[in-house]
């Protein structure tokens, strides 16, 4: 599960748009927004590209992408 309010937050950080971010991760704007917002899971591709863009060390990954 997603820890949406932590990914919302360095995605805040980071001053990347949204759509932007979604273009990266080779996704719609309307394909990620549920993504982001937990209602579906992100693949590990998709991961790669956020972790990479946002500069998520593997901790914060793992915390925001594998939320208990």
């Amino acid at each position: 599960m997603t820890d949406t309010e932590l990914l919302k937050k360095k995605i805040d950080e980071s001053g990347y748009k949204i759509s932007f971010i979604a273009q990266k991760c080779g996704l719609t704007y309307q394909g990620f927004l549920p993504k982001m917002n937990g209602m579906r899971e992100f693949k590990q591709t998709e991961i790669i590209v956020l972790r990479e863009l946002l500069k998520l060390t593997q901790e914060e990954a793992d915390e925001i992408f594998f939320a208990a």
